[in-house]
């Protein structure tokens, strides 16, 4: 079988960017419900993404930017409500289809689906989360396009360990050499890696921008799509305008 059998994709930064305008306006939200005068800035949500999965977020800040805050005997209880709360505020923005797809995420996705590729998800957003994403951004029942779904809290540590990729690539039966990682992030990179998947693929954001992608296999603005072309960042550049199965099987052996 002609390689990659398997695309695995991360999903905030990555299929969508859902971090500045979708997760940190539900924490946002979540905050004001609770009473709390807490307001995450574009900026300050910015160093908040040094540590991974939205529970963890909330202590980080706690520890880091909020050591004044007089907290509640059962901390863990508390974070977990705050973090259920911020889970339907973001689900509430993507019934309202408030965050598109990232430019050529669609278009490879299709694409894979056509060729027989195997499809699967690795992040540490929890599945609820992923499900809203794909069901306002895709046609319906397209959450089933992905055969595995390794999300929020399915591993005990989140990325940059490479738990969630391991655990993904045990379910599809798959061997790390036999697939193509996308990802957003050096944590997503380093957890991607770390599993031993050898091609990933890095499209940045605005808030991973000027991260190390040193061992990434190229890093790109976005996939690219007709209306907006994929700018090679490092890396071999694609022979077109855009990140496609084409381009990708340039990357890897024909056989593994």
């Amino acid at each position: 079988m002609a390689w990659p059998r398997a695309l695995i994709f991360d999903v905030d930064g990555t299929l969508a960017d859902t971090e500045r305008d979708g997760h940190r306006i539900a924490f946002n939200r979540a905050f004001s419900d609770a009473g709390l005068d807490w307001v995450w800035s574009v900026d300050l949500y910015g160093k908040l993404l040094a540590v991974t999965g939205g529970k963890e977020r909330i202590r980080y800040f706690l520890e880091n930017f909020n050591q004044g805050f007089d907290r509640p005997n059962d901390l863990d209880a508390f974070i977990a409500d705050l973090h259920r709360a911020k889970t339907r505020h973001y689900m509430s923005l993507m019934q309202q289809r408030a965050i598109p797809l990232r430019p050529g995420v669609e278009r490879l996705l299709e694409e894979a689906r056509m060729a027989g590729i195997r499809l699967a998800i690795a992040t540490t957003t929890t599945a609820e989360n992923v499900k809203a994403l794909v069901d306002s951004t895709l046609p319906a029942g397209a959450i089933d396009w992905f055969e595995v779904v390794g999300a929020g809290d399915v591993v005990p540590n989140k990325k940059p360990a490479p738990d969630i990729y391991t655990w993904v690539l045990e379910r599809m039966r798959q061997s790390p050499h036999q697939v193509v990682a996308f990802e957003d992030s050096a944590h997503g990179l380093e957890a991607a890696k770390g599993a031993g998947i050898e091609c990933v693929l890095v499209t940045v954001n605005n808030y991973t921008a000027g991260q190390g992608f040193d061992a990434a296999t190229a890093v790109f603005d976005t996939l690219g799509d007709e209306d907006s072309k994929a700018r090679p960042i490092f890396g071999p550049a694609p022979g077109g305008d855009v990140v496609d199965l084409a381009y990708i099987r340039t990357l890897g052996p024909q056989e593994r």
